[in-house]
C-alpha cells in the first residue's frame, strides 16, 4: 500500500515539475529568464510562503540567483512579500490573480515601448521636416511627405494602442473580455 501511495506523489510531483516547466518557458513572453519562470513556478505551487533559503533549496540555485529572480518577479508584480509571527526571515509568496499580474506587466512593458516609439516618430519628423525644407530636389521632398504620412500614421496606431494599455492597465478590459471564473471554466 505505501508503495502506490509513494508511485501517486511521484507521479503528482512529477505532474506539477511539468507544469512548472511550461511556465518558466512561456515566461520567455514577458522578457523572463526560463529561471525566474521556474521561481515563480515553484512559488505559484508552493502552499507556504517561502524564504530565499526555502527557494534556492528547491531549485538548488544560488541565494543571489533567488534574490535576484525575487526581485525581478516583485517588480513584475508576480510575487510579494509575506509575514509570518515569529519568522525573521523575509517570506514572499506569488500573487495568485495572474489577470492583475498579466495586466500589470502587459502594460509597464507596452507603454515602455510605445513612449518610445511615439518619441522617435517624432523626432523622424522633425528631422524630415527640417531636410523637406532645406532640400531643392523635388523627388527628395515627394518622398520625405510620404514618409511624413506613413510616420503620422504609425504615431496614430501608437496612440491607439496606449489608449489599449490604458484599457488593460485600468482593468476596463474585463468588461470587453471577462475572467473566467472557476467556476465558469469556459
Amino acid at each position: 500500500m505505501p508503495e502506490t501511495n509513494n508511485k501517486e506523489w511521484n507521479k503528482y510531483e512529477e505532474t506539477i515539475e511539468q507544469f512548472i516547466q511550461v511556465i518558466a518557458k512561456n515566461m520567455s513572453l514577458y522578457g523572463v529568464t526560463p529561471s525566474i519562470g521556474r521561481l515563480y513556478g515553484v512559488l505559484y505551487f508552493s502552499q507556504e510562503p517561502m524564504t530565499l533559503d526555502d527557494m534556492r533549496e528547491a531549485l538548488e540555485m544560488s541565494k543571489t540567483s533567488m534574490s535576484t529572480g525575487v526581485r525581478a518577479l516583485s517588480d513584475m508584480k508576480m510575487v510579494e512579500p509575506s509575514f509570518k509571527k515569529g519568522v525573521r526571515k523575509d517570506l514572499y509568496k506569488s500573487e495568485e490573480d495572474w489577470y492583475k499580474s498579466f495586466t500589470s506587466l502587459f502594460g509597464s512593458r507596452w507603454r515602455h515601448h510605445t513612449e518610445t516609439n511615439i518619441e522617435e516618430a517624432d523626432e523622424a519628423i522633425q528631422e524630415l521636416l527640417e531636410l523637406k525644407e532645406k532640400t531643392t530636389d523635388e523627388d527628395l521632398q515627394a518622398k520625405i511627405t510620404e514618409d511624413i504620412d506613413r510616420l503620422e500614421y504609425a504615431q496614430n496606431y501608437y496612440r491607439w494602442l496606449m489608449r489599449f494599455i490604458h484599457v488593460v492597465e485600468s482593468g476596463e478590459i474585463f468588461q470587453y473580455v471577462p475572467k473566467i471564473d472557476q467556476k465558469d471554466k469556459k
